[in-house]
């Protein structure tokens, strides 16, 4: 008899609701969860309690801005001891082909079914910058990648003999990216290679988002989530504006973070204002609130968003 308990019993693992939440055309609500940086994680935990009956899906990021931080896969499995259904984001920048491949066959053993296929932040912008990036893969090969393996064949197309996976791949998308063209082009390309869902950056250009949406995703018949950031403060909204490619916070947003009392405060209510803006054209919102994830559910009620 081993004397390993098992990491996530099937009794301790959530039902998976994303994928059925998906496909009844529910309005999707998901949240981004930062692992640990060093073993402990009780403070992602925590946050992630905070979201458990208010989003569909938490997001555990793979060294999101190239910093390290821990395993997005085993952070994963730890809130799915918790009780909380992850969204798996998976980046090549730091994999090939082969530890792609293993990890996401792992993350199939492990009971984790939704991956975000990302290509991954350059290492240049990271806290290693010395670093080695693999990117042997990227985004769209990823996706690609995964419909294989759900089809029980490897990047190869040699079967794989212990069993396909049954993975539920989305992929990121940025409507204010400066070339419509590219953007269509790579919308198209993330469609095709098998996209089931779509999360996106921060978005600061509504108008931008709705032409997106009528011009480019009407007909496409899978959810788009508009990412909503929460800005803490006017110096937070400049730091977006001069460090986040293809990110422009308005003046007049500034101006209100920078006249409001209580700038965090201000900063939910925008926050808010933007989740009740995404209702009226797409289905659903990734919400990012990096370090404040507890004033989420804060932002859902008073967007007059209710508990799940």
């Amino acid at each position: 008899m081993s004397d390993t308990a098992p990491l996530a019993s099937a009794a301790q693992r959530p039902t998976p609701t994303f994928r059925d939440a998906v496909q009844k055309g529910e309005f999707l609500i998901t949240a981004e969860v930062m692992p640990p940086k060093g073993g402990d994680p009780s403070h992602m935990i925590a946050m992630a309690r905070l979201l458990k009956e208010r989003v569909h899906c938490v997001n555990i990021t793979d060294g999101s801005r190239a910093v390290l931080r821990m395993s997005s896969l085993a952070a994963s499995v730890i809130l799915l001891r918790e009780g909380i259904e992850p969204i798996y984001q998976l980046a090549c920048r730091d994999r090939n082909a082969i530890g792609l491949q293993a990890d996401l066959m792992g993350a199939q053993a492990l009971g984790i079914r939704n991956v975000l296929a990302l290509t991954g932040d350059p290492i240049k912008a990271g806290d290693h910058p010395q670093a080695r990036g693999v990117f042997e893969l990227e985004s769209v090969r990823l996706l690609q990648l995964i419909h294989k393996l759900n089809a029980g064949v490897d990047f190869n197309d040699k079967p794989l003999t212990d069993g396909a996976t049954d993975l539920f791949a989305g992929a990121a998308i940025d409507p204010q990216c400066g070339s419509w063209s590219g953007l269509q082009r790579r919308f198209e390309r993330k469609l095709a290679a098998g996209a089931q869902f779509f999360q996106s950056q921060l978005i600061s250009d509504f108008d931008r988002l709705e032409k997106f949406m009528t011009q480019l995703a009407a007909d496409c018949n899978k959810p788009i989530l508009a990412g909503i950031f929460l800005l803490k403060s006017a110096k937070n909204a400049r730091f977006i504006n001069r460090c986040v490619p293809g990110v422009h916070i308005p003046d007049h947003i500034i101006t209100r973070l920078e006249q409001a009392a209580d700038p965090l405060q201000e900063g939910v209510a925008i926050a808010a204002e933007q989740v009740q803006q995404a209702q009226q054209l797409c289905q659903g919102v990734h919400l990012m609130a990096v370090k404040r994830e507890d004033l989420i559910p804060q932002i859902l009620d008073r967007a007059g968003i209710a508990p799940l």
